[in-house]
């Protein structure tokens, strides 16, 4: 007799711990199906959406941005560097501003418009600031504030564009980034050619000084 309300009882433990497993896991199993990818258009600042050439990370959006800004700033700075540029080398960098973006903007603006995404209209404060000062400068002074000002930025967003062009999973934001790539490269490749470049002050990809250089403007 005294081994049936043993029996019983381990029974009923059983059961109880059935129940309880029962009523952890049928809430989750409810919960993963209830989830689903957000939609393009759906809070976009949120995170990932998804869109008909692919996923659409912040980083993508972030980088069709800068994009945008860069031709905001750099086009008008390429026409100081062609009006006001001492030497033929200043000129030419002035020239390869402009043109690179040029086809880069109107190639950021159709990317933007197939994402539906909203873009800068007017450079941001800071490139501002360095418009101000390209424009107030005159003969070698331009030429040096020119060259360390732009190539400096160039240099600040190449990692970006690399990164984005190996990792994005969005096809129109890869065929933005590889423009962006050959662009930006060849934007360096002219600044660092007029030889005024000081490359101990330009900032590292992190945005710190190289060791021992002074503080140089970003982008």
């Amino acid at each position: 007799m005294s081994r049936l309300p043993r029996s019983f009882a381990t029974l009923l433990v059983i059961v109880a711990m059935i129940s309880t497993v029962t009523a952890l896991v049928v809430p989750v199993v409810r919960s993963a199906g209830s989830y689903r990818t957000p939609r393009a258009g759906e809070s976009p600042s949120a995170g990932t959406v998804q869109t008909p050439s692919g996923p659409l990370t912040p980083l993508d959006r972030d980088f069709v941005k800068r994009v945008r800004l860069a031709g905001l700033w750099e086009i008008p700075a390429g026409r100081m560097a062609l009006a006001k540029g001492g030497t033929p080398e200043v000129r030419t960098a002035g020239q390869h501003l402009i043109d690179g973006h040029t086809e880069l903007d109107r190639a950021d603006l159709d990317t933007a418009r197939t994402l539906n995404m909203e873009v800068p209209s007017e450079p941001s404060a800071q490139q501002q600031g360095w418009l101000q000062q390209l424009d107030a400068a005159q003969g070698e002074e331009f030429d040096r504030l020119f060259a360390n000002i732009v190539r400096n930025a160039h240099g600040q967003v190449f990692a970006v564009v690399a990164q984005v062009r190996a990792s994005t999973q969005n096809s129109t934001v890869r065929d933005l980034a590889t423009l962006a790539n050959s662009t930006v490269l060849d934007h360096m490749t002219v600044l660092e050619n007029t030889g005024l470049v000081k490359f101990g002050e330009l900032t590292g990809p992190s945005g710190s000084p190289s060791p021992g250089a002074s503080s140089t403007p970003r982008r």
